[in-house]
C-alpha cells in the first residue's frame, strides 16, 4: 500500500484546501518501488518544478491560496510538459 501517512484534518474535512503533495510524492516513490524509477523521478520532477514556481498555485499550508484540486491540477500539466 503506498499512502501518505497524516492526520485527519478534520478542521479542513470537505473544504478542499489539503495540500496533495505527499499524495503525489507517495505516487513516485511506488513507482521507484515497482521498478520504474526514471517515471518516480519524472514525478519528482514535476512536484518540484510546480513548487519551485512563484507563479504557480500554492496550498493555502505553504502561503497560497490554491485548492486541493488546483495544485493537483498544476504539478500534472508540469508532468505533461516533462514527458
Amino acid at each position: 500500500m503506498f499512502e501518505p501517512i497524516h492526520g485527519s484534518a478534520p478542521d479542513i474535512a470537505g473544504r478542499g484546501i489539503a495540500n496533495p503533495i505527499a499524495m503525489i510524492w507517495s505516487v513516485s516513490m511506488m513507482l521507484d518501488f515497482l521498478g520504474h524509477p526514471e517515471l518516480g523521478k519524472l514525478v519528482m520532477q514535476a512536484i518540484e518544478c510546480t513548487l519551485s514556481d512563484c507563479k504557480a498555485p500554492r496550498p493555502t499550508d505553504l502561503g497560497g491560496t490554491a485548492s486541493t484540486s488546483q495544485v493537483g491540477d498544476a504539478v500534472c500539466e508540469r508532468l505533461l510538459a516533462l514527458k
